[in-house]
């Protein structure tokens, strides 16, 4: 996960809006406040113990289809089941593509070539054949009369950049029998692509760009075409556990990856926000007394670009996404080097993307009650798409949540602020083997961890107020395409 930070926020009163809260503990808020206080750092430090443990017995790291993943999901889900509560695991499958190396060369001359994601490779040996241009028209490639009177049999086929997908070109070259195709582009710089899965990927395909066809189609040209790549397909699973009680009407919803990226454990990113929803449930238990049903998720996939939530949300019935009154999404909660961060639902800051969606203010200024409370003034982090409320705000359902930093580096301001070093990453060990329990903030995490719990059992009670979402009929008005 990665995310941009942005302004600070100015005042109490603009970080509150119509809420009457300050950072005096008479003021303390009380909705959500007993779940919080039973969210202890000893019981979350256990947690990362857990899953630091099972990193190390699996090659390192937690990554999705790898067997660490596996036992993090077995141990997530044990835990819950002890409680009582009824676990769903739903599968979802997920293409990867590694290309280890690339080259194109006409005799001694290296071409630049970018190759299209999940194209086959060529042997060890790379391809050693003659080069065909088919014909330039308004349609390049994109027929199979183009072909008609272009004998492309075992060739490295040249096509134009033109209207239709990459898979349809190399789709159609290789069914004339082509042993590999490459795009050109026009200009300098040479674009890649993408096949779009590995089910249609036929022939070896890759970018080129345009000056270079001249050379590539020489009469007598000794022309090499080398890919090393690999395209898989693999099954994981999310895990989804739902409380018995409250209404299934307005369901609050919070999530977390639980995946890590190969080179790494994912202690922090994201045994953290793992942890947190987990010792979460725990201490709410199965049949909690709330008016709002809570629906916890631990996602797969998200390292690889948000799939496990993306899939879990495209197969929800319009119905069912109307039920899901909000989104509370925790990924990295105990950087190191600890920002304190709440997701912009407002667009105060007037950076990047726009605000969420109606009612992502409301949480967003929930969160930041909670952090004033405990002396820790917040700002605003910007919602880039980087982490699993991207399909939730892409369905209008209003989000939030708190993330505590990853490669940027802290100011001076914020170190000042918040403690901690300046002109360093908040989390120096991001996406590397680093990411261990050994660099964990306990003081950020213990925070991180009651605000959670928070924000959870503050929308578990009541969804209205001045803080509050919208509401069914409000949901249904706002998301238009969902009804």
């Amino acid at each position: 996960m990665r995310s941009a930070i942005r302004c600070a926020i100015a005042g109490l009163a603009v970080v509150l809006g119509v809420v009457a809260c300050t950072s005096s503990s008479d003021e303390e808020p009380k909705q959500g406040a007993q779940v919080a206080s039973a969210v202890q750092i000893d019981a979350l430090m256990a947690h990362l113990e857990n899953l630091d443990r099972i990193a190390k017995d699996n090659d390192g790291n937690r990554a999705a289809g790898k067997p660490g993943y596996d036992a993090s999901v077995a141990y997530v889900t044990d835990k819950l089941k002890e409680k009582g509560f009824e676990v769903s695991t739903p599968e979802f499958e997920i293409n990867t593509f590694d290309l280890k190396s690339e080259s194109l060369t006409v005799g001694d001359q290296q071409v630049k070539v970018a190759t299209f994601g999940y194209s086959p490779g060529t042997d060890k040996a790379g391809l050693v054949t003659r080069v065909v241009e088919v014909p330039v028209d308004d349609t390049p490639g994109c027929e199979a009369s183009d072909y008609d009177n272009v004998d492309v049999t075992g060739a490295i086929v040249i096509v134009r950049r033109g209207i239709c997908p990459f898979a349809a070109k190399q789709q159609i070259a290789a069914e004339r029998g082509a042993a590999a195709l490459l795009v050109a582009f026009v200009g300098e710089q040479v674009g890649g692509g993408t096949l779009g899965s590995r089910d249609v990927a036929k022939i070896p395909t890759a970018g080129i760009g345009v000056d270079d066809v001249p050379a590539l189609v020489a009469p007598g040209a000794n022309v090499k075409l080398l890919i090393d790549a690999d395209a898989t397909t693999f099954t994981t699973r999310n895990i989804i556990a739902q409380t018995k009680t409250g209404s299934a009407d307005n369901v609050v919803m919070v999530g977390a990856h639980l995946d890590s990226v190969p080179d790494g454990p994912g202690i922090n990113d994201n045994g953290s926000g793992s942890a947190a929803i987990l010792e979460t449930a725990l201490q709410m238990g199965s049949e909690p007394d709330v008016q709002n049903a809570v629906r916890f998720a631990w996602w797969g996939g998200e390292e690889l670009g948000l799939l496990g939530s993306t899939d879990y949300v495209s197969k929800l019935s319009s119905d069912e996404r109307l039920k899901i009154a909000l989104y509370l999404n925790y990924d990295m909660i105990a950087s190191p080097n600890p920002a304190y961060l709440t997701y912009d639902g407002d667009d105060s800051d007037k950076t990047g993307e726009p605000a969420g969606p109606d009612g992502s203010a409301a949480i967003e200024r929930t969160l930041n009650a909670y952090l004033l409370n405990q002396g820790i003034t917040p700002e605003g982090t910007d919602f880039d798409g980087r982490s699993d409320y991207g399909p939730f705000i892409e369905h209008k359902i209003p989000s939030g949540g708190i993330f505590t930093g990853a490669e940027d580096k802290k100011s001076a301001d914020q170190a000042q602020r918040w403690g901690g070093k300046a002109d360093e990453p908040f989390d120096a060990n991001y996406h590397a083997s680093g990411d261990t329990l050994a660099n964990i903030d306990r003081d950020a995490f213990a925070r991180n961890g009651a605000a959670v719990a928070y924000s959870v059992e503050t929308y578990a009670q009541s969804i209205d107020g001045p803080n509050g979402v919208p509401g069914r009929a409000d949901r249904e008005a706002a998301r238009g395409d969902e009804k």
